[in-house]
């Protein structure tokens, strides 16, 4: 079975990160929730308390196959504050693991120099931030094993394109259907 971990923050974008939660979780991907903020409970950007799986220090990420990052602010910051998150994104990276991110978290990618020379794309607001080949207006863009999402509104198929990736279209076709979203 496949195994994504979605990072959780303070201030992350409620629908970015639990609309990729639900969508895989509906695909059969074991997916879990990870603070890196040293307690469970998170506070969304809207004020939705949710309850982590898992604390970054008690995650393991030996038999994780994606790291996805939701975007949100002050999300983003927090993520791109925890230092550990930082290793975890690189060593993936150099592996040639998935990584996602969506809305503003691609700048943390960005950051890491992780999208020279890729596509892209961002929160439109946060597209002058990207350090990458081509910033595109596309919902998502997978360049390699690195997807990134525009925003909120590119949620279901950014989270779609996931699944496409970890199981193949045809799950991700089933699952479409299944929640009826008109593409």
């Amino acid at each position: 079975m496949k195994k994504v971990c979605v990072f959780l923050a303070d201030g992350f974008e409620e629908i970015e990160g639990l609309t990729v939660v639900d969508i895989l979780r509906r695909a059969g991907i074991e997916t879990e929730t990870v603070s890196v903020m040293g307690r469970k409970e998170i506070s969304g950007s809207h004020g939705i308390t949710v309850l982590a799986d898992l604390l970054f220090e008690e995650a393991s990420m030996e038999d994780t196959d994606m790291l996805v990052l939701p975007g949100g602010m002050p999300g983003t910051l927090n993520l791109k504050a925890h230092e550990g998150l930082r290793e975890l994104l690189c060593d993936f990276d150099g592996r040639g693991k998935l990584i996602a991110a969506i809305c503003a978290a691609p700048s943390i990618l960005s950051g890491l120099g992780m999208l020279r020379g890729r596509k892209a794309c961002a929160y439109p607001s946060f597209e002058a931030e990207l350090d990458c080949g081509e910033v595109q207006s596309q919902p998502v863009v997978t360049d390699g094993h690195i997807t990134t999402g525009r925003g909120m509104g590119a949620a279901i198929p950014f989270a779609l394109r996931l699944t496409a990736l970890l199981e193949g279209d045809e799950k991700a076709e089933e699952i479409r259907e299944s929640i009826v979203y008109e593409a």
